[in-house]
């Protein structure tokens, strides 16, 4: 009986390949916007029985949606599910991924998969971001370990966690469904960041806009409320004052000076008595490493990355990466325990117009 039916899948599959050959099943229905249609439907079923018959017994495969471009595992139930929510990669014709051969007419037109660029609807983007940054609230279906543990939440957590939820699912505006308050504010604050702009162009932007949008829309009114919006996003950075000639920081034993030790210098700016607050003469932004090197692995698409250098580089003497080269290798000769994990990070210091400046440039005149 077994057999039997193997023999029947066995022939289906070839007279799905011959009907392909002829032309009688065309792949056009990667092409259809209307993803609920018969077309699309029947495209997805021929998928997924080829990558039953190219993969048996696998539980999990790659899954070719827009979203997860071919880079996420999936099971072949949620691959199906994930075609119709997303769409397959509309360049994708030729499933070579799943152990369809390329000839020589057909391998002109394949498109390489790591140069293909997913189509990821912004809101899922940032509901990603969201679940990276509180993993206990992630349903994500790509772990691999199904019991693990809860990661353990305090209620400041789960407020920030609320809040970011509830600018999530807000309309930007009344009616607006294709961006949030978050959404919106990511991609505003993303922009002002690439193009190098500065806090009162940027105030007067969303001024504009605000305007412009109708009169009971959520946008932020500058770039303070902006930030505050994503706050709980984490990545923060910790303000250190400084002296204004770069002598020191006023920072651990010296946080509670108000002059600097080398020149006398003030601390803070001259200003009316009147003023309640102090304002430093020179501040600098501290990025903690740590939680930014804890957030690459708290994401599902870049923990893989950080492990590329030991589970998928190609050691064929070319130079790729920093550890195709001599220092990275006799590093790993050096410490072979830290070696043999390729969770652990190696930090290197790249002095590129970097001009430093020692203690004797303050008493030069």
């Amino acid at each position: 009986m077994h057999s039997d039916v193997n023999h029947d899948y066995r022939i289906r599959f070839r007279l799905w390949r011959f009907r392909c050959h002829l032309g009688i099943i065309s792949r056009r229905w990667i092409q259809n916007p209307y993803r609920c249609s018969d077309e699309y439907l029947d495209g997805i079923e021929d998928f997924i029985e080829f990558a039953r018959r190219q993969n048996p017994g696998a539980t999990r495969i790659r899954c070719p949606c827009r979203k997860c471009n071919n880079t996420l595992w999936e099971t072949i139930e949620n691959v199906g599910f994930h075609l119709v929510r997303n769409g397959m990669i509309e360049t994708y014709s030729i499933w070579n991924l799943y152990g369809e051969q390329l000839d020589h007419a057909s391998s002109s037109n394949a498109t390489r998969m790591d140069s293909v660029e997913p189509i990821v609807d912004h809101n899922d983007q940032v509901m990603d971001i969201i679940e990276d940054v509180f993993p206990f609230a992630s349903t994500n279906i790509n772990n691999e370990r199904e019991d693990d543990v809860p990661t353990p939440i305090d209620s400041a957590e789960f407020e920030q966690y609320e809040k970011l939820l509830t600018n999530a699912n807000q309309e930007l505006y009344p009616g607006c469904e294709s961006f949030s308050v978050l959404t919106t504010t990511v991609e505003l604050m993303h922009g002002k960041i690439k193009y190098r702009m500065s806090n009162l162009c940027f105030d007067y932007f969303l001024e504009v806009f605000k305007r412009m949008l109708p009169t009971d829309n959520c946008l932020p009114k500058d770039h303070k409320q902006a930030q505050k919006v994503l706050n709980g996003l984490g990545l923060g950075y910790e303000k250190i004052h400084a002296c204004k000639n770069n002598c020191m920081l006023f920072y651990k034993e010296h946080e509670t000076l108000d002059t600097c030790l080398i020149r006398n210098e003030s601390r803070f700016k001259m200003t009316s008595q009147n003023r309640t607050t102090k304002i430093p003469q020179k501040v600098m932004r501290y990025l903690p490493l740590k939680p930014r090197l804890q957030r690459l692995y708290m994401s599902t698409h870049t923990a893989t990355d950080m492990r590329w250098h030991k589970e998928k580089r190609v050691d064929d003497d070319v130079m790729r990466h920093p550890a195709d080269g001599e220092a990275w290798k006799e590093f790993d000769r050096m410490f072979p325990e830290f070696a043999a994990d390729p969770r652990n990070v190696r930090l290197g210091l790249a002095t590129d117009g970097f001009n430093p400046i020692h203690d004797d440039d303050c008493f030069d005149n």
